[in-house]
């Protein structure tokens, strides 16, 4: 395959500098305008790249981004997704540079440099990897089959108008394999392979107590304070051992073997590199469990946010009205996130007092999902990344969340394949995320030889 010449290297890193300006911040309705200008950039993208139908589908959200080259029927089509929205950059205070205006640092990890903005990684940066590729195999004409483009704005925000949007265009959609980076690797020395995602539930409470906020010394011991009280109720969720209290939270949660347990420890990984890289003292989590089995095998329960009363600079003594958090559940295969959305807000209200009142707001989740390493497509990706890095990738559960994922195979038949370049270090959802320029490049030169053994891999199937 075709390497990629140094005066191209300046050039994506420059086009790329270019998207990751553009606040595209799906959470805030003030960015929609500018949600709309990253879907136009990326729809001219995958025309100068080479798809030779592109189109802008507006929905009742964030627009759709579609391009497609399609240069024989009889070949297989791959359809690639990724998304152009980002995460608020919010504590801004905490960034080393403006989230918005790009810069390249060298790190401990990319000494090649890296890539500094929110949405370095996740997703542009890796999303972009993939029209990138589509240029190099159309410039040096080895695209081996089709391709097709799904690219999102509203990934950040749960996705709530995709579902809709692919059963309304399954045809269009129509693939034999989706092809996604919105995930990380072991290492740059080690790659690896996601073979399986957690489902998520996405809930906020607001427990309301007086109609008003009150003067907390007229009315302190006397009158359930919101915040104590959501505070308590939170604390009452796990239990001594970090094991989630909801009744019938864990049915159906598969006791993963002691032998898929042992393949996962092969994996590299060090507890004292894990606890420095994000300078805690001690690791926490369920009783019984390794780290790496505890943030990719096992269901979680986490508050994202907690708010209520006088934040402001000096004092304001009050007991507020209302308190509130955001309560998200990461879910392993077996657990259904409806059930378990209606299981968390039945026992929420039972464990409330009766001196407040309780409100539940389910926002988003999807189910958890997992790749057979027998599928072709994942096999074409351990061949590819083999090739670019030279050792086997390991398969390797995820912890993190793609909703639509699952929906995919449930609409339109056909499986995912996860091959990310990011790094757990890159702090995507934080402050200073970043995105390794080894890692974007790396990308380009692998995505290609995926296609390449995947249209090898049917061809040999078939015979």
């Amino acid at each position: 395959m075709a390497t990629i010449l140094p005066a191209d290297k300046q050039r994506f890193i420059d086009e790329l500098i270019d998207l990751l300006k553009i606040p595209t911040i799906s959470a805030d309705s003030k960015y929609n305008d500018d949600i709309k200008k990253g879907a136009s950039w990326v729809q001219n993208a995958l025309s100068k790249a080479g798809c030779t139908e592109t189109e802008i589908f507006p929905t009742k959200g964030h627009p759709i981004v579609y391009g497609e080259r399609l240069i024989d029927p009889t070949l297989p089509t791959v359809l690639v997704y990724g998304h152009y929205d980002v995460q608020p950059p919010d504590p801004i205070e905490l960034w080393d540079s403006p989230p918005f205006e790009p810069v390249i640092k060298k790190t401990e990890l990319h000494q090649e440099g890296a890539l500094f903005a929110r949405g370095a990684c996740d997703d542009k940066g890796q999303m972009y990897m993939h029209i990138k590729a589509l240029e190099m195999m159309v410039t040096h004409d080895e695209l081996p089959c089709n391709v097709k483009f799904m690219i999102e704005g509203e990934e950040e925000v749960g996705s709530d108008n995709l579902e809709l949007f692919i059963q309304e265009h399954k045809e269009k959609l129509a693939n034999d394999v989706i092809l996604i980076s919105d995930t990380g690797m072991i290492s740059n020395t080690q790659p690896s392979i996601t073979t399986g995602l957690r489902g998520l539930s996405y809930m906020e409470v607001v427990i309301t107590g007086p109609n008003r906020d009150l003067h907390s010394g007229l009315y302190g011991g006397a009158v359930a304070n919101p915040i104590n009280i959501l505070t308590q109720m939170i604390a009452q969720l796990h239990d001594e051992n970090n094991r989630i209290t909801i009744p019938g939270f864990y049915e159906g949660v598969e006791d993963i073997s002691k032998e898929e347990r042992a393949e996962m420890a092969k994996a590299p990984f060090s507890l004292e590199d894990y606890k420095n890289e994000i300078k805690i003292p001690a690791i926490h989590g369920e009783t019984g469990y390794t780290t790496l089995e505890r943030n990719s095998i096992r269901p979680t329960l986490d508050v994202n946010g907690i708010w209520g009363g006088y934040t402001g600079e000096g004092a304001k003594t009050v007991i507020a009205s209302k308190a509130h958090a955001k309560i998200s559940m990461r879910l392993v295969p077996g657990q259904d996130w409806e059930v378990i959305s209606d299981l968390f807000t039945t026992h929420f209200k039972s464990i409330a007092p009766e001196s407040v009142s309780v409100e539940i707001i389910k926002h988003h989740g999807g189910q958890a999902y997992v790749t057979p390493i027998d599928n072709i497509g994942y096999q074409a990706a351990h061949k590819a990344y083999a090739e670019t890095f030279g050792t086997d990738p390991i398969p390797q559960k995820g912890g993190g969340s793609i909703p639509i994922v699952p929906l995919f195979e449930d609409v339109l038949g056909t499986k995912s394949v996860l091959m990310g370049f990011g790094l757990d270090s890159d702090a995507i959802h934080s402050p200073n995320e970043h995105f390794g320029l080894f890692n974007f490049f790396k990308g380009i030169e692998t995505i290609p030889l995926f296609y390449k053994h995947y249209v090898d891999l049917v061809n040999a199937d078939k015979n």
